[in-house]
């Protein structure tokens, strides 16, 4: 075990080096001048020029690179122009919010996909199978922000049930918070739901037909035991690369969902960062995003490493 997860964290360093010199890189294509825009509309030159050295606009592409990701290291992803606050701590004051967001929707998720994935499966060509299909469909089919308004109008509007908008902290009020976190942890765990029903039907009916099934059957074991034990398990490897990408799209920012029920996570800062310009903030953000990304992958190769056995061999 500790081999293997030496060798991915290998892997990932020169993935992490690749990932920050893109963000960069790309920042610099932007249309404008960062120092222009800080400066406002009178635009004084000495400010300009107080600006483009403060920011090392003078210096040379790969000197500025290397200015940059020095401050990385040391936990400086540099200053909010809109706020004057550092962007770090923009990231851990919006972070927890969006991490609350995609736990309660995974957790949704799993609940309902997985679950109705194995039933649509065992149950091949029953009523069962058609009414997952059909849920699947309608999750696949049915936009975010689309079902978002649907349930404000009627959990909110008229039924007066949970609250159309808002974030309350759950250290705070914990029931003011899950009553308005559900319906938008509802409507991206919805959408999850039908991608997983969708891969563990696949999954399931494949694993079914093998041979070592047969054989737990032929041996007189039950049914639960052949599904959940025997088929499921063996199951499970592309249902966990599914759910650590789709954990990572939540935590990169559900940017429609949040917007709809106006709630203060990554998603709306990063909308707000890109109207306002807010270059360091944008940066810091993707850069977040994509370090989540590449650590959930390292998370799914480890439940690999525990879920199959053929691996530890």
């Amino acid at each position: 075990m500790f081999e293997f997860l030496v060798k991915r964290l290998i892997t990932i360093v020169p993935t992490l080096v690749f990932v920050s010199m893109l963000i960069f890189g790309l920042q610099q294509l932007l249309p404008g001048d960062p120092a222009v825009i800080l400066a406002g509309e009178e635009r004084d030159p000495e400010v300009v020029a107080y600006l483009r050295t403060k920011l090392h606009l003078d210096e040379p592409l790969p000197l500025r690179y290397v200015y940059w990701v020095g401050g990385v290291l040391r936990g400086d992803l540099g200053e909010s122009v809109r706020t004057q606050l550092p962007v770090l701590d923009l990231i851990v004051q919006k972070l927890p919010v969006t991490v609350e967001l995609a736990v309660l929707a995974m957790l949704i998720a799993l609940m309902v996909g997985i679950p109705a994935g194995v039933v649509s499966a065992v149950g091949r060509g029953t009523a069962w199978d058609y009414g997952a299909n059909l849920f699947a469909l309608w999750g696949l089919s049915t936009p975010n922000f689309w079902l978002g308004i649907l349930m404000i109008l009627l959990f909110s509007v008229h039924l007066g049930w949970l609250p159309a908008s808002g974030y309350e902290s759950p250290l705070v009020d914990l029931k003011a918070n899950l009553a308005a976190m559900i319906m938008p942890a509802f409507v991206l765990g919805n959408a999850i739901a039908a991608v997983l029903m969708r891969h563990t039907r696949s999954a399931m009916l494949q694993v079914l037909s093998t041979d070592y099934v047969r054989t737990a059957r032929a041996k007189g074991l039950s049914e639960r035991v052949v599904v959940l034990k025997h088929a499921l398990r063996n199951a499970l490897t592309p249902i966990i690369t599914l759910g650590a990408l789709e954990l990572g799209t939540l935590l990169s920012g559900a940017v429609l969902t949040e917007q709809v029920f106006t709630i203060p996570g990554f998603g709306k800062l990063i909308v707000d960062s890109v109207f306002n310009r807010d270059y360091a903030v944008v940066q810091g953000v993707v850069l977040v995003t994509a370090t989540t990304y590449i650590l959930l992958n390292l998370l799914a190769d480890v439940a690999y490493f525990l879920v199959n056995p053929r691996l530890r061999a």
